[in-house]
């Protein structure tokens, strides 16, 4: 049996990393087999790109390089860990993917059109994910959490407007794939009660209770 796809997705601080491994343990318990994975990254390559492509002190780029960037990591990740997971009866739970793209990336003008087309060479579909969750955080909290973690990384520094062209850009993903798509606010809710509200989707997706 072919395992599942979820992408888990949000503004800074929004959460993904904790959900993430809240669904693995989920999964687990239902006799599932997970996979959690983060993009940029889990690859060599993906690792040395992340580390690149965040680095606050890093020279600036136009958005078309960051978005060539992201995709070339991607594009690892899907032929090194994720297609040969999901062929074993693996599910995949990938924190960030195609829509972080289109909503750090996609804000110039004609970008959103260039990373779609992007996704569309790099992505077969069998490699689409069945189900994307979006966390969405107001921009003053989101950079507040973000603080609390450490320094800012080289999207975190581009402030709040920044931020909010981010939440702009996950409701355009949204708005064009509503079928895979879920949209979550989490502002002022615990980890559990963001767990609990993610609950019924994951159930439908994955079949279990």
């Amino acid at each position: 049996m072919r395992g599942k796809f979820l992408v888990l997705e949000g503004v800074d601080g929004s959460g993904k990393s904790t959900q993430a491994e809240a669904m693995v343990t989920w999964l687990q318990a239902a006799g599932r087999s997970p996979l959690h994975l983060r993009e940029p990254g889990t690859t060599v390559i993906g690792e040395q790109l992340r580390a690149l492509l965040l680095n606050p002190e890093r020279d600036s780029w136009d958005a078309e390089t960051e978005a060539l960037l992201f995709f070339a990591a991607r594009r690892e990740l899907l032929r090194q860990e994720v297609a040969p997971a999901l062929a074993a009866g693996h599910d995949v739970i990938c924190e960030r993917f195609t829509p972080s793209t289109l909503a750090y990336q996609g804000q110039g003008e004609g970008m959103s059109e260039f990373i779609l087309n992007l996704d569309s060479l790099v992505v077969p579909e069998d490699l689409q994910p069945g189900l994307v969750l979006i966390l969405d955080l107001a921009p003053e909290e989101s950079l507040a959490r973000a603080k609390q973690c450490g320094q800012p990384d080289a999207m975190e520094v581009r402030g709040t407007a920044f931020q909010e062209g981010v939440r702009r850009g996950y409701r355009a993903y949204a708005k064009a794939r509503p079928k895979q798509s879920h949209w979550l606010d989490v502002t002022g809710m615990s980890p559990a009660q963001v767990f609990e509200a993610l609950r019924p989707p994951l159930q439908q997706f994955f079949q279990v209770s």
